[in-house]
């Protein structure tokens, strides 16, 4: 609609000008030639390119709300975006219900992952040709072989220790985690206020234990380009584990003073990283 409406803008002004050319006399014939070659040749402003759609994905203990800050600054300015429920059963489950949405979208993805979706949205860009550029925030950064307790474990400082957490076993025989309520400012919500928290820590969404064992079948795609927002104060993945993937994928790196819940408290920094990564997709 917006283009059809340019189009019959321009022509209107083009004729507009060919009036006051020809009562005023003053262009000639090769003049207005030349400017019409001009005009067809200059390239198409960046500003009307069109955009790649933003995906967002949650990671353990959240849903599609903990982005309401991203959507509507991504809205603002104009993105195609979706947040997805992931209904957090593990990496095969998780990876391949992210695809399937994904098989609905047309165009250039930018995906991006909280947390334990870093893993996800690693597997799901290496099986997606679409997947034009990934965003790790206080993610996980997995290769080949390696499971969010092997990450997390590599490195000191994480709360997502047994006495902070509460499993809930399963009719099938899995088991679900949740961080006990006491405890969640503590390990996920630290530098939220203390309302937020209350609330967030009994609307949590439960993670599948066998999640967290769930190894990486495959490595990031090396030619897509990444962005890592680093949490400076993370207690649920540590800082250190954050950079390690990061680097180790080549991602560029946007450091912010922020607990784990990075969409939450630091939204400003995933903003910049994902109007970033989506500059970078022609």
């Amino acid at each position: 609609m917006k283009f059809t409406v340019r189009i019959k803008a321009l022509a209107a002004a083009g004729f507009a000008t060919g009036v006051a050319v020809a009562s005023l006399a003053m262009m000639n014939d090769n003049a207005v030639a030349a400017q019409t070659a001009t005009n067809k040749n200059t390239p198409t402003s960046s500003a009307h390119r069109t955009k790649p759609t933003v995906v967002l994905v949650h990671g353990a203990f959240a849903d599609s709300s903990s982005w309401n800050s991203e959507v509507g600054h991504l809205r603002r300015h104009g993105f195609p975006v979706y947040a997805i429920d992931t209904p957090l059963r593990g990496l095969a489950f998780d990876s391949a219900y992210v695809e399937a949405q994904l098989k609905t979208l047309k165009g250039p993805v930018v995906l991006v992952g909280h947390s334990y979706a870093g893993e996800v949205i690693s597997q799901v860009a290496a099986e997606t040709p679409k997947v034009k550029a990934l965003v790790y925030v206080a993610a996980l950064v997995p290769r080949v072989g390696d499971s969010a307790n092997s990450l997390i474990g590599q490195f000191p400082g994480s709360r997502l220790t047994p006495e902070n957490l509460r499993t809930v076993p399963l009719p099938g025989g899995d088991t679900d985690v949740y961080i006990k309520a006491a405890k969640y400012g503590t390990v996920y919500g630290n530098g939220l206020p203390k309302s937020a928290i209350d609330v967030a820590s009994v609307t949590q969404e439960p993670i599948a234990f066998s999640a967290f064992s769930d190894k990486a079948t495959v490595n990031p795609p090396a030619k897509t380009p990444k962005w890592a927002v680093i949490a400076t104060e993370d207690h649920a993945v540590p800082t250190a584990a954050q950079e390690f993937g990061a680097r180790r994928a080549g991602a560029h790196l946007i450091h912010t003073r922020s607990g784990h819940d990075v969409p939450a408290i630091s939204p400003e920094a995933v903003d910049r990283a994902i109007v970033a990564a989506a500059d970078s997709v022609h």
